[in-house]
């Protein structure tokens, strides 16, 4: 699990997107190009936006000892637990995957929960940071799908709908 948490930050993700642009682009399919660039930008918009929470809340991780769980604004990593940061990126890049084709992206959802479930089992997070996250995360994914310049549904959806 420490593996597992230590290995599914963003940088992993945006390394696996630009691997998977660079395989779209030697097949010359745009549409997927577009669907991997989506996928790198919600998870960046889900790593600053939970960036942001954690900066504002101040909440205290799991294994700090402190009186007072919530402080307000922290710069100390100690009070960066809400929302969890992995978990928002993973489920931004994975759940951008699923709106723009759920067939392939479905199974793959596995791998934001087993992140959740290791950020908690190193004790970095609560259960209602890595749910916060998950929120924060599909909400990005949603916003970057929707985004009118990608278009990342094909012609025929568009005309079918």
């Amino acid at each position: 699990m420490e593996r597992v948490s230590r290995y599914g930050d963003w940088p992993e993700h945006v390394a696996l997107g630009v691997i998977l642009i660079a395989v779209a682009w030697s097949r010359g399919s745009k549409k997927w190009m577009r669907i991997f660039a989506a996928m790198i930008v919600a998870c960046a918009l889900a790593g600053v936006s939970a960036r942001v929470v954690k900066i504002a809340a101040g909440r205290a991780r799991p294994n700090v000892q402190t009186e007072t769980r919530w402080k307000g604004p922290q710069f100390s990593e100690r009070y960066h637990a809400f929302p969890s940061g992995h978990t928002a990126a993973s489920t931004a890049f994975f759940a951008t995957l699923v709106l723009a084709g759920w067939r392939i992206g479905a199974g793959l959802l596995i791998i934001p929960m087993l992140i959740a479930f290791s950020r908690m089992y190193v004790a970095a997070h609560y259960l209602s940071d890595v749910v916060a996250a998950a929120v924060i995360g599909v909400a990005c994914a949603y916003v970057v799908v929707s985004w009118r310049p990608l278009q990342i549904q094909d012609r025929k959806s568009k005309i079918e709908n």
